[in-house]
């Protein structure tokens, strides 16, 4: 395995993962036979003292794929048309070119060895971008085959809470509920939830972890 030059603080964070916050809304819950409505993609940075930031965002609104089904439960819930013209949506094809670049461009940039999904229920999201990636044939998928950094995860551990907007208030983060299940808003709340976590633990001591013993200790 080829070693990594010119390591970022980031890249060493996430044992050279390139985090990538990640939300899909879709026209069901089967990755495989299911429309990809929506996607928005943001980017992370960390700068020179360690803490984790914000950094660019993409979305786009997508065309069902030939042959997908289209749940009205999913519909009503997410509030999307998906044939509504002014909606400006793109294939599959285009809207995963433009994204991989930019995160292919992320992992060069940072020293990264691969892109990993962060997101909130990440298993959902990840099984989306998968399928998608295997559907339109993408011969170079920058992502993580099957780890996640699941949000809801990382909040019921750091403040008790798993749903989304109940994690980002319990956190100190704002929520705005008619926002809510807006792909780039919920990535947005996504990201801003994940750099508070890690920045909240990065407060308390717990990164970098310092393994040297101090020589007043006293073995028990």
């Amino acid at each position: 395995m080829n070693k990594i030059k010119n390591k970022s603080l980031l890249s060493k964070r996430f044992r050279t993962f390139y985090p990538v916050v990640i939300d899909v809304e879709t026209a069901g819950f089967n990755p495989i036979t299911d429309a990809l409505l929506e996607i928005a993609v943001i980017t992370l940075n960390m700068n020179d003292y360690g803490w984790l930031k914000v950094e660019k965002k993409i979305h786009f609104h997508v065309k069902p794929f030939q042959g997908s089904l289209i749940k009205k439960e999913a519909l009503s819930f997410n509030k999307i048309d998906p044939f509504n013209p002014l909606r400006g949506a793109v294939s599959e094809k285009l809207a995963f070119k433009e994204i991989f670049s930019i995160i292919y461009n992320g992992i060069k940039k940072y020293g990264c060895s691969k892109a990993i999904i962060v997101a909130h229920n990440a298993n959902f999201d990840h099984s989306f971008i998968m399928s998608a990636s295997e559907r339109i044939k993408i011969k170079k998928n920058p992502f993580h085959p099957f780890a996640t950094f699941d949000t809801a995860t990382l909040s019921g551990l750091a403040v008790g809470q798993t749903v989304l907007s109940k994690a980002c208030r319990a956190i100190g983060l704002s929520f705005d509920n008619s926002q809510a299940h807006s792909a780039l808003y919920d990535t947005l709340q996504t990201a801003n939830l994940f750099c508070e976590i890690i920045n909240r633990w990065k407060k308390l001591g717990g990164w970098p972890i310092n393994n040297k013993k101090n020589k007043n200790d006293k073995k028990i």
